[in-house]
This record gives structure tokens, C-alpha cells and sequence, in this order.
């Protein structure tokens, strides 16, 4: 009989491999989070991503269509959440100002939370509009 943690990290695997394999660095620990986010130069973008359907059908669709922009971000990056509770956790204190919410999307300068897409934007509307969010925060805050 598969463990529970065996039976999930199966499950969750795809979730991980659909950001991944588009370029998406996984922040797996909070030494990797504080290690990373807080020096991380020019525009960063973090996805809190989770196994909810709205992150399947729109958020991970969205924000890998998102990369297609002229502009985009110098570092991306993905904390899961629900899985890598510490990774998140400590993601989730340098987005400052905003509620933990999952999925959504941190955009940072050089270390610092400019902007958040949260769950409420993302499950209310199409991959279009959500990708459109995010490519008009890259065009706001890149050099």
C-alpha cells in the first residue's frame, strides 16, 4: 500500500512539472526562499501555486502564456502551497501588505513586493484576463 506522502507527491508532481518545465525555479525550503527572493535583482515573479482546479484551469494556463509578453520577468520563481508549507510560509513574508492566498502571483523588484494577483482575480476570470494582469504589471514595473 503507497504512503500518503507517496501517493501525493505523485498527485502534485504534473502541478509541479507544468511550471517547471516552462522555466520555473521551485523554492522547495525557507532557506531557499530566504536565500533567493530577498536578493533577487530586477523583476521577480513568484507563483504560489496549489491543487486547486482554478490553478489548473487558469493559473499555471495563464501565467506560463504570461511569458510570451515582450516584457517579462528577469526571475521566476514557485513555492507550492499546501505542500512546501515552510517554502510557503516564508514566500509568504515578503509579500507584505497582502493575505495569504492560493494560487496567486508576487511580482517583486529587486527583493521587494510591488504588486500581488490573488485567488479572487484568478478564479473570477479567464486565462486571458489573467495573463493580461500579469503582462501589465511586468510592462509597470520593468525597467
Amino acid at each position: 500500500m503507497m504512503s500518503y506522502e507517496a501517493y501525493m507527491s505523485q498527485v502534485i508532481q504534473p502541478m509541479r512539472d507544468e511550471l517547471t518545465r516552462n522555466g520555473f525555479q521551485e523554492l522547495r525550503t525557507a532557506e531557499e526562499v530566504e536565500q533567493t527572493l530577498p536578493n533577487a535583482k530586477g523583476l521577480t515573479l513568484v507563483v504560489v501555486n496549489s491543487v486547486c482546479g482554478c490553478a489548473a484551469g487558469l493559473a499555471r494556463p495563464a501565467v506560463v502564456h504570461s511569458l510570451n509578453h515582450a516584457k517579462k520577468p528577469d526571475n521566476i520563481y514557485t513555492v507550492f502551497a499546501g505542500q512546501d508549507k515552510e517554502a510557503t510560509a516564508k514566500a509568504r513574508e515578503y509579500f507584505e501588505g497582502y493575505a495569504p492566498s492560493s494560487p496567486s502571483f508576487a511580482i517583486m523588484k529587486d527583493g521587494k513586493i510591488m504588486t500581488m494577483i490573488e485567488r479572487h482575480q484568478i478564479e473570477n476570470n479567464d486565462l486571458q484576463t489573467i495573463s493580461n494582469l500579469l503582462t501589465s504589471a511586468y510592462d509597470k514595473y520593468s525597467e
